[in-house]
Order: C-alpha cells, then sequence, then structure tokens
C-alpha cells in the first residue's frame, strides 16, 4: 500500500503544494495534519505508523515534514525498517530501502538539524544586540484600557468570563492571566 504523511506546522499553512507533489506515486491513504514536529507525539503521525504493514511504503514530500531532528527521524526510520515498511522522500529522492538512501537520509538530517541550530542562534544572536541598541523589546503587555471597567461587572456576574475576554479582545488565557495579576 502506498501511503502519504503530509505535514504543515501551522493551521495557516496550506499543504496542497506537497499533496500535488506526492500524488504522482498513486497514494491509497492520506494522513495529513496540521502541527508542529516539535516531537514525535502528533496524532496522524501516530496514527499512520499504527496502521503501516509490512511491505507498505510511506511517502513524504521531504523529511522535515516527518522530523525535526535528526533523532527523531532516525527514531522513525528505526520503527518504519522494524516492520519492514519503506519510506520515500519526493523532494530528495531518497529511498530508505536501500543502502545508499539510508546513508543519504543520515546525512540530509543531520545537515538540517544544523541549519536548523544556526538558525536559530542567529535569531537569538539578533534579539540580543537589537534589545542591546534598545529596539526590541519583546511583546508589550496586554492590558486593556477597559479592564478595571469590566472587572467589576465581571466581578458582580454582569458578564461571563467568556463575555470578558470577548469585550477586551484578548483569548481566555489571557484573560486568566490578567485577572490573577489584578488579585497581586
Amino acid at each position: 500500500m502506498n501511503i502519504a504523511y503530509v505535514r504543515v506546522s501551522t493551521v495557516d499553512q496550506n499543504e496542497a503544494r506537497q499533496v500535488e507533489a506526492l500524488k504522482k506515486y498513486k497514494i491509497d491513504k492520506w494522513y495529513i495534519e496540521k502541527i508542529s514536529a516539535k516531537d514525535v507525539n502528533r496524532p496522524k503521525l501516530q496514527q499512520m505508523l499504527d496502521f503501516a504493514r509490512e511491505g507498505d511504503t510511506i511517502y513524504v514530500h521531504d523529511f522535515t515534514r516527518l522530523a525535526r531532528s535528526t533523532k527523531d527521524l532516525l527514531d522513525i526510520v528505526e520503527q518504519l525498517k522494524a516492520k519492514c515498511i519503506h519510506l520515500v522522500s519526493n523532494k530528495e529522492s531518497i529511498d530508505t530501502s536501500t543502502p545508499t538512501g539510508k546513508l543519504m537520509l543520515t546525512f540530509l538530517a543531520g545537515i538540517a538539524e544544523f541549519e536548523r541550530e544556526n538558525l536559530l542562534e542567529r535569531q537569538r544572536e539578533g534579539i540580543a544586540i537589537a534589545k542591546r541598541n534598545g529596539v526590541y523589546k519583546g511583546r508589550k503587555p496586554v492590558c486593556p484600557d477597559k479592564f478595571d471597567e469590566l472587572y467589576s461587572d465581571y466581578i458582580s456576574h454582569k458578564i461571563s468570563k467568556t463575555e470578558f475576554a470577548k469585550l477586551l479582545g484578548v483569548s481566555r488565557p489571557t484573560l486568566y492571566r490578567l485577572i490573577s495579576e489584578k488579585g497581586r
């Protein structure tokens, strides 16, 4: 069976590019999710890994869709190997059913993780410089003007927490933080 795993990091992103690239493989079953790859605890990934059987081939657009770290990618590949499942990456043109494919997978995963770590380091350095120069101050604190007025309505049970958050234009977690700060 040909199985595809498609992942984008956020609900705002579109998976159409990956789907289009994988159509040429005559996919029998699709697993599509919109979630970060910070770890392997992703519902569709776990469903796919449970579903796949010996002789199946899993197709991904590129290895970064499957895992962000070399360790996670190699762990997934090891799981697939133990179940005699092949993995094919469209972008890198790598098939893990071959020795060369396995070697190339290890190299590319290491390079991808190295590049991500470099990107994060450059980001941290840029933020530190901006802070030192007084340009970057982080996210501005949220404390809407109407908070005190609406807080008294909330305390007197004239409005609910949901209404309170909606009227302030903030999320419920932000509202909880504002309320707890008010109580200090």
